[in-house]
């Protein structure tokens, strides 16, 4: 049990005590019972899914990426004692450069006192809410840019979509051929692509009866945090994160980006770690003169970060509409 759980279940069996509860009414403390519920957070994947790539400390905050591209077959005959032209070496360098992310929250030394919850406590686990969303809608905003995109209908822009042109699983198939027409191989470790979808969408592609949930999947097979199916070779990954674009359908219509992954599909910098936010607090007094009667503490967080798009074509954002 962690100190918050354990200060929870105190004050839930009245055995949280402190000099400044006394003088708090029935009324406030049922108010400050009825505010400590869990908040609804979305599921952090983009983060996660991509491709790390470690850079030493003092080495500057600029990532570099090489990308050797394809030779093409050598189809023609060598001739005998002939040594053939032979070929050179097409390497793509992609560059990225590291940025830092933070916020804080102040605290009083009034709410200190007659505080009769863990301020401190709730709000480190707020600012790490935070901090795990702001970093995951960093790389998502980054991954869903590009020009790879299959508007369903068959349209050639966004404004094409039109409320009929819906997820299914025919456009699934329709994905699956296109990433393999691609030669885009599946993640590492996996023969199925990943896709990050909206609830929205994926609300009309489960009634389908080809669609496999994850309590088909069999006990051998990892499941990622929130995997909800497959389907024709693609897993789906449901996040309340993904891209959405209102009124810019059809006839103002909202659109909805699910984003389709291959091997490779884009890289997250990492400079010693620095990634994983930094919890920092600073109590009562630290302030100096800035702060001469010790009234103010401090929680907060800071990270750097980096996302960067390697293979645009291992990056497919399918936008459709939706039935609800």
């Amino acid at each position: 049990m962690s100190k918050f759980e354990f200060d929870l279940q105190r004050f839930a069996t009245n055995t949280w005590h402190d000099q400044g509860t006394q003088g708090l009414t029935n009324r406030q403390i049922t108010f400050y019972n009825r505010t400590l519920i869990e908040r609804l957070l979305p599921t952090l994947v983009w983060l996660k899914h991509g491709q790390k790539r470690p850079i030493p400390k003092k080495a500057g905050m600029t990532a570099n990426f090489r990308k050797f591209n394809r030779l093409d077959p050598a189809t023609t005959p060598i001739l005998e004692g002939v040594t053939p032209q032979g070929n050179n070496l097409d390497i793509s360098a992609i560059h990225c450069v590291v940025e830092q992310y933070g916020d804080y929250v102040t605290l009083t030394d009034l709410i200190d006192l007659v505080g009769i919850d863990p301020h401190l406590t709730e709000a480190i686990q707020l600012l790490g809410e935070q901090a795990g969303e702001t970093l995951d809608v960093v790389v998502r905003d980054v991954v869903c840019q590009g020009t790879n995109a299959h508007y369903v209908g068959g349209g050639i822009a966004r404004d094409d979509v039109g409320a009929d042109n819906t997820m299914s699983a025919q456009v699934m198939r329709r994905v699956r051929q296109i990433m393999a027409r691609n030669n885009v191989k599946p993640p590492s470790g996996s023969k199925d692509y990943l896709a990050f979808i909206h609830p929205d969408i994926s609300y009309d592609i489960m009634g389908d009866p080809t669609w496999e949930g994850v309590q088909n999947y069999g006990k051998t097979q990892a499941i990622f945090d929130g995997e909800i199916g497959r389907l024709y070779n693609v897993r789906y990954i449901e996040s309340t994160l993904c891209p959405i674009f209102p009124g810019e359908g059809e006839d103002g219509i909202d659109v909805y980006g699910t984003i389709v992954l291959g091997k490779n599909a884009y890289g997250v910098p990492d400079i010693a770690g620095s990634s994983k936010p930094q919890t920092i607090v600073k109590s009562l007094g630290s302030g100096g003169t800035s702060d001469p009667l010790d009234q103010r503490s401090s929680a907060g967080w800071k990270a750097m970060l980096a996302t960067v798009r390697l293979d645009e074509l291992c990056i497919l954002r399918v936008e459709s509409a939706c039935s609800i």
